[in-house]
């Protein structure tokens, strides 16, 4: 790391003591010597105290085109000068512009977007809209699944170490995903591990629904679950099934989308289908709280009563959302994902094959992930995840955890990072490696 002078404040000691006297025991920070983050400028991060890191993880994938992006922090400036809030009551020409971009973009013929605060508060409402256009309660969703913090979408997350309640008011199954690495099917090949979730998905509508079932969500790629990917055309096959008794799929992009994955500007765009609703959250607002659920008018408008959202498209947020959408697309960051995720795989893959205690390097363009294991076991080691992770900060580089037995390491930088940026990044994690090997 690198350490500038500190700026005068608490020191990181001094905010983890208070830290701990005023939030709930449930919110842990990371590191075993928690860091604060005091500012930011691209993809580096600067602590109270002083120290630099190359931020790979980006607030969970939320700072999305770097720390004080001009063109984001001009936009918010310019708004915050006018009016912050207004709610969906009023018209205002931010949230209306985005709306229409999104929609555009979308894939989804027809769409409207709703837009919300947070990628929990999304899901919930896809899972509104779907259940009451269905008139069903049953719901599907994916082992190794996670979708969000509020009462509703903890039903549909599949990780007991995320599962705060069994109590719900939907009546939810898991079907098999795509976290190949502990599946039952792990030594089909492509198509054969497609075709047996699929007949996974069959037997469970058999066996386990009254039918009339409402939708199956799912992630492109699970994020909390550790950047599982499954094959391309893995949920084309699925929509198949789905559209032959009329249940809608549901895209959890709040990872996926935004060009992230490189090849594609969404996740399901892998997968030769187009999903009835899409929810999006994270990246759009470069860290300001915007996320959304997009469908088709006839599902959206199934609500028939009065409702809002009292944050959600606010003036700030969506003015923060044009722009870091503009950049995306104006400075072509998808392909600068694919090229970086490219330079990424190339430069780890020779240490992760000469390890056997990494498991698998996995995942698509600037999102992927090392599962760490006990040497030549396939068992879960969250221990040198963690020893890893530490190594990691240690040689100056943030990247973050995940995974059902918290074994995953989660490597998602900026999508506007650089070719010398990645060399670092790669060189730190390389380094982590050497320092594991000598240690074990």
């Amino acid at each position: 790391m690198v350490r500038e002078s500190a700026e005068t404040g608490s020191s990181d000691s001094e905010l983890l003591a208070r830290y701990r006297a005023v939030l709930p025991s449930f919110v842990k920070p990371m590191f075993a010597e928690p860091i604060s983050i005091d500012h930011g400028e691209g993809s580096y991060v600067f602590t109270a105290e002083g120290d630099r890191y190359l931020d790979f993880f980006g607030g969970v994938l939320t700072t999305m085109i770097g720390h004080n992006h001009p063109k984001v922090t001009a936009a918010v400036q310019a708004q915050a000068a006018k009016v912050m809030h207004t709610s969906t009551l009023y018209l205002n020409e931010p949230m209306i512009e985005l709306a229409e971009r999104i929609t555009a973009l979308s894939g989804i013929p027809d769409a409207r977007v709703f837009f919300t605060a947070s990628g929990s508060e999304a899901n919930d409402t896809a899972l509104l809209l779907a259940t009451s256009y269905r008139k069903s309660n049953q719901v599907l969703a994916m082992r190794n699944s996670y979708h969000g913090r509020s009462f509703t979408t903890q039903a549909i997350t599949s990780h007991s170490s995320w599962s705060s309640t069994s109590i719900s008011g939907l009546d939810v199954n898991f079907i098999q995903g795509g976290y190949r690495l502990r599946s039952p099917f792990r030594d089909l090949d492509d198509a054969a591990f497609t075709q047996a979730c699929v007949d996974d998905l069959a037997q469970t509508l058999d066996m386990m629904s009254a039918g009339d079932v409402a939708c199956l969500i799912a992630e492109p790629i699970q994020g909390v679950g550790g950047f599982a990917t499954p094959p391309d055309g893995f949920f084309g096959a699925f929509k198949k099934e789905l559209d032959a008794k009329g249940i809608l799929l549901i895209s959890d992009e709040v990872q996926t989308g935004w060009g992230r994955t490189g090849e594609h500007f969404w996740g399901y765009e892998a997968h030769d289908t187009i999903p009835d609703m899409l929810t999006f959250a994270k990246g759009v607002g470069n860290g300001t709280a915007l996320a959304g659920v997009v469908a088709r008018a006839e599902i959206m408008d199934t609500i028939k009563v009065t409702s809002f959202s009292t944050f959600g498209g606010n003036p700030l947020s969506a003015a923060a959302g044009n722009a870091t959408l503009q950049a995306v697309i104006d400075e072509d960051m998808q392909g600068n994902a694919l090229a970086r995720g490219e330079q990424l795989t190339a430069g780890l893959k020779a240490a992760v094959e000469a390890s056997d205690w990494i498991a698998e390097l996995r995942g698509k363009g600037l999102m992927q992930a090392l599962e760490f294991v006990h040497s030549s076991t396939n068992e879960p080691d969250a221990n040198r995840a963690g020893e890893f992770l530490e190594a990691c900060r240690g040689h100056g580089l943030l990247v973050g955890k995940g995974g059902l037995y918290g074994n995953v390491i989660r490597i998602a930088p900026m999508l506007n990072v650089s070719a010398a940026e990645m060399d670092e990044a790669i060189a730190a994690m390389l380094a982590a490696i050497t320092d594991l090997n000598n240690e074990n």
